[in-house]
């Protein structure tokens, strides 16, 4: 089986990061946007799908980040709502293990668990109690409108864009096979992964700094969000 899904999870995750890019560059709420962040949302759930059959939970938290922001922007239905729910029992089951992954890590000799340092591990936990605790105030007062809703819409796609990245870039004998030389040194791996994060904050500033903008919401299947001009 891993012989099988290990292409697949690498095709997925390399479409996601090319669709993930056009998504974050292209004009907010238009058709491009709108069409490369639905399938962005597809190949994320491939990848992710994949990598926790092949034993990497990561993969889940992937799959997480992509369906709630998707859910976001979609009308509420009975079927958005309990998306949400497994959605949450997901982001604490995840920040549980993560919570027990960095302790035992951090006594660990190398402060490492499978190559991951305990302070990636303890972020990582507490960005799922973060995004735990956004998903029960979504529960218990329902989405918020304008640009709050577009908020929890962009850092939670991006932060799905970052988990691909980091799954690429954090490794140089995997970014050798496909990149020159160059761009293999620590810093222009770590390049891509600024660009994302620098990219989120920018978004969230404008839609959280500027006056609220109207989520709309079509009854066809692609969600459209206003621009933020």
């Amino acid at each position: 089986m891993n012989s099988t899904l290990l292409p697949i999870h690498v095709a997925a995750g390399g479409l996601a990061l090319v669709l993930g890019a056009v998504a974050l560059l292209v004009k907010k709420g238009g058709t491009i946007h709108r069409r490369s962040g639905l399938l962005f949302v597809y190949a994320m759930l491939v990848m992710g799908i994949s990598a926790a059959i092949l034993g990497n939970i990561g993969g889940l938290m992937a799959a997480y980040f992509v369906v709630t922001a998707l859910t976001t922007v979609r009308p509420v239905s009975p079927w958005t709502r309990g998306i949400n729910v497994a959605a949450l029992a997901v982001a604490v089951g995840l920040a549980l293990l993560d919570i027990l992954g960095g302790a035992k890590a951090f006594n660990s000799p190398r402060g490492l668990l499978n190559g991951v340092p305990f302070g990636m591990l303890f972020f990582i936990a507490a960005v799922m109690i973060l995004a735990a605790i956004g998903d029960v105030r979504i529960m218990r007062f329902g989405l918020p409108r304008g640009g709050p809703r577009l908020a929890r819409h962009l850092w939670r796609m991006c932060f799905a864009l970052f988990i691909a990245a980091g799954s690429f870039f954090s490794i140089r004998e995997r970014v050798a096979k496909i990149l020159p030389e160059p761009f293999t040194t620590a810093p222009m791996r770590a390049l891509p992964i600024l660009l994302i994060f620098g990219a989120m904050f920018y978004w969230l500033w404008r839609v959280r700094r500027r006056r609220p903008l109207p989520v709309i919401v079509r009854h066809d299947p692609m969600p459209l969000i206003a621009a933020a001009n």
